[in-house]
């Protein structure tokens, strides 16, 4: 018998998601803002580069519906968390800022996103 933990706890973008249409039903903007930024973040993070698409002639391309897409990078739950920790950080980081500059209630306002998703982590 093994002694792990096993951690049944839903992705983190799934919670994410799932936190998204609870604060519009609640109405809660911090919570609101910081998982659509979040979520926002994730999908710019899968996006590809321009260079990485295959330029090539006229005659190479593809024609008709869907013959310009690309797959989207796959992301880990690890690089999924480091995205949204990185949006804590900026928001941590410009809430000092604001607070430095005697615009205490934007700092609130970024600090309460913050918190929102440091619970969803």
């Amino acid at each position: 018998m093994s002694t792990e933990t096993v951690d049944r706890s839903p992705p983190l973008r799934a919670r994410l998601r799932a936190a998204l249409p609870a604060a519009m039903k609640t109405r809660d903007r911090h919570v609101d803002a910081a998982v659509r930024s979040a979520l926002g973040a994730i999908d710019n993070a899968e996006a590809i580069e321009i260079g990485d698409a295959r330029a090539g002639a006229i005659e190479d391309s593809v024609a008709g519906l869907g013959g310009a897409e690309v797959e989207r990078r796959q992301l880990s739950e690890a690089d999924i968390q480091g995205i949204v920790r990185a949006e804590i950080a900026e928001r941590l980081t410009s809430a000092a800022s604001y607070d430095e500059l005697g615009r205490a209630d934007r700092g609130e306002v970024l600090r309460a996103e913050a918190d929102a998703l440091i619970a969803l982590l």
